[in-house]
C-alpha cells in the first residue's frame, strides 16, 4: 500500500540583498532532500532562481520565495512574492516570434525559461494587505527522475 504523505508548505522571507537568491536555493535544496524530492533539485533550482532574480530589481523591499507539495505526488509549486504589481509580460501572454532577448543580452530571457521548463505556471496581483504579486510555477518528475 501507497503512503499518503500530508500536504506541506515553506515560506522563506528574504531582505532585498544580493545574496538571498543564493539563500533561497541552499534552502530549496534542503526542503527538496528531507521530502525525498531531490530528483526535482535542477529544475526546481532553475525555476526559483529565475523568479527570485526576476523579483529582486524589481522591488525595494523583501521577497519570498515559497515551495509547497502539489496535491499529485511527487510534484512541486515554486512561488515567489514581491510588492511590485506589475506582472512582466514574459508571463502573461505568448511569446511572440522573437520576443525572446538574443544571446548577446545581459537581460530578460529568465522569465521564457520558466516558461519553458516548468510544468505549468502563473501570477496573480495580490488584492489583500500585502500586495504586490505572486509568479509561481510547477514541475514534477521528468522521465529520467521517474
Amino acid at each position: 500500500m501507497a503512503t499518503v504523505s500530508p500536504p506541506w508548505a515553506y515560506t522563506l522571507q528574504l531582505p532585498h540583498d544580493p545574496r538571498a537568491p543564493g539563500i533561497a536555493r541552499a534552502t530549496l535544496r534542503l526542503v527538496l532532500a528531507a521530502h525525498d524530492l531531490a530528483g526535482l533539485a535542477p529544475t526546481a533550482e532553475l525555476l526559483a532562481s529565475e523568479l527570485l532574480t526576476n523579483a529582486h530589481p524589481h522591488t525595494k523591499g523583501p521577497y519570498a520565495l515559497r515551495i509547497r507539495s502539489s496535491a499529485e505526488p511527487g510534484r512541486l509549486r515554486i512561488a515567489v512574492w514581491d510588492s511590485d504589481s506589475g506582472i512582466p509580460p514574459a508571463f502573461t501572454a505568448p511569446p511572440a516570434t522573437g520576443d525572446v532577448p538574443p544571446d548577446s543580452a545581459e537581460n530578460g530571457r529568465g522569465l521564457h525559461l520558466v516558461r519553458a521548463c516548468a510544468d505549468t505556471w502563473g501570477a496573480h496581483v495580490l488584492g489583500d494587505a500585502r500586495g504586490g504579486k505572486l509568479l509561481w510555477a510547477e514541475c514534477g518528475p521528468t522521465e529520467a527522475t521517474r
